[in-house]
C-alpha cells in the first residue's frame, strides 16, 4: 500500500505541474509532442483522435515532462506559429510559470480540505505547556507567552519556529517573548540533552498551543496563510543551506519521500492530503529557483531577454541548461544516497 500511496502522491504532484505547462502551451497554440508522467522507458502511451500529442506513462515516478516544439530552438519541421520560441514574451512566460502556478493552486485547495476536516490550528507560536524537567522552566518564559524571535530571526508562525530551533539544535538561543501583560523580554534558553531509546537529541521542553477553529472562512484563510508560511520556511531553508547552518543531509529525495508517505498513510488519509499539499508547494518553490534546468532558470532567461531587447543565443542557453540538469542529477544521486544511509542508521 505504501508503494501505491507513494506513486499516487508523487504522481499527483508531478501531473498537476506538467498539466499547467501543457494547458498553457495548448492555449498559446504551441505544438506539444508528448505529455509524460515519469521518466525512463515508456510503459504505456496513447494518442487522442485529431491530436498530435503522445500521452505517456514512464517507468520511474520521479518526474515528468511536456515536450514542446521550439522549446529550446526553432524546429524547421514544425510551422512557425506552432513553436514556443516564436510566441509572444507573455505567452512564453506563462507556459513556463504555469507548472508552478498549478502546484500552488492545488496546494491551496488541498489545505482548504485539510482545514475543513481537521479544523484550523493556531499558527501563532504561543506556548501551551512548559515541562518542569527542562532548563526552560528555570527561566522567565511562561505559558501563554508568544515567541516573537529566536536570536535575530522572526518567528511569526510555528513553521518558522520549528525550523529555527532545528537550525540552532544544541545551542543556547536568545528567545524574544511577548508576555501576557504585553511586555517583551529577551531570555536565554538552553536546550536539554535527552537520551531515549538509544538515541540522543536536544529539546527545549515546551509545547505550542493546540487550539483549533472550524468553518469555511477559517479554512480558506488557513489554506492561503499556510501556503505563504511554508513558502517562507522553504526560503529560509535555502538560506540556511547556503550558509551551512543546514547540511545536505537535511534534504530528502524520492527514497526519503517514500518513508514519509508510509508514515503519513499510517496516520490517516487526511495526512496524505496534507503531505501532497506540502510536496506541491515544495515542487513549485524549487522550480521557481532561478537556476538552469528549473522553470525559474528559463524564466530568468526570459527576463534577461526582455531587459536586453533581444534573444539570448539558443546554443548558449541550451548548454547552460544541460550543465544545470547534470548538476541536478548529481544532487539527486547524493540526496538518494544519504536517504539510504539514514535507513540503515
Amino acid at each position: 500500500m505504501t508503494i501505491i500511496y507513494f506513486v499516487l502522491v508523487l504522481g499527483i504532484t508531478i501531473m498537476i505541474h506538467e498539466l499547467g505547462h501543457f494547458l498553457f502551451a495548448k492555449k498559446a497554440g504551441v505544438r506539444v509532442f508528448e505529455f509524460s508522467l515519469g521518466m525512463g522507458p515508456k510503459i504505456f502511451s496513447f494518442k487522442r483522435k485529431n491530436d498530435e500529442t503522445i500521452y505517456a506513462i514512464r517507468l520511474f515516478p520521479i518526474g515528468g515532462f511536456v515536450s514542446m516544439a521550439g522549446e529550446d530552438m526553432e524546429d524547421e519541421n514544425v510551422p512557425f506559429n506552432e513553436q514556443l520560441v516564436n510566441k509572444s514574451w507573455f505567452s512564453k512566460f506563462m507556459v513556463m510559470f504555469a507548472g508552478v502556478l498549478f502546484n500552488f493552486l492545488l496546494a491551496i485547495i488541498l489545505l482548504f480540505i485539510v482545514g475543513l476536516v481537521n479544523g484550523v490550528p493556531n499558527s501563532k507560536p504561543v506556548i501551551d505547556t512548559i515541562d518542569q524537567n527542562y532548563k526552560i522552566s528555570e527561566t522567565n518564559v511562561e505559558v501563554n507567552d508568544t515567541i516573537i524571535k529566536i536570536n535575530d530571526t522572526k518567528t511569526n508562525t510555528t513553521d518558522m519556529l520549528v525550523l529555527v530551533l532545528q537550525v540552532n539544535n544544541g545551542k543556547t538561543v536568545d528567545m524574544t517573548v511577548k508576555h501576557s501583560d504585553g511586555s517583551i523580554e529577551v531570555i536565554k534558553v538552553e536546550p536539554t540533552l535527552i537520551e531515549k531509546d538509544n538515541e540522543t537529541y536536544y529539546a527545549f521542553g515546551f509545547t505550542m498551543s493546540g487550539n483549533y477553529e472550524r468553518g469555511i472562512v477559517k479554512s480558506i484563510e488557513y489554506a492561503f496563510t499556510k501556503t505563504v508560511s511554508l513558502l517562507n520556511q522553504m526560503m529560509h531553508i535555502i538560506f540556511y543551506l547556503i550558509t551551512g547552518d543546514l547540511s545536505l543531509n537535511s534534504l530528502s529525495g524520492p527514497i526519503g519521500i517514500y518513508n514519509v508517505v508510509g508514515a503519513s498513510a499510517a496516520a490517516g488519509l487526511i495526512n496524505l492530503v496534507y503531505l501532497t499539499a506540502y510536496l506541491c508547494i515544495n515542487v513549485g518553490f524549487v522550480n521557481l529557483i532561478p537556476l538552469p534546468a528549473f522553470d525559474g532558470g528559463r524564466i530568468l532567461f526570459l527576463i534577461i531577454e526582455k531587459i536586453k531587447g533581444s534573444r539570448i543565443n539558443p546554443k548558449v542557453e541550451n548548454m547552460i541548461h544541460s550543465i544545470g540538469l547534470m548538476l541536478l542529477i548529481a544532487l539527486m544521486i547524493l540526496v538518494s544516497y544519504n536517504d539510504i544511509i539514514k535507513i540503515f542508521n
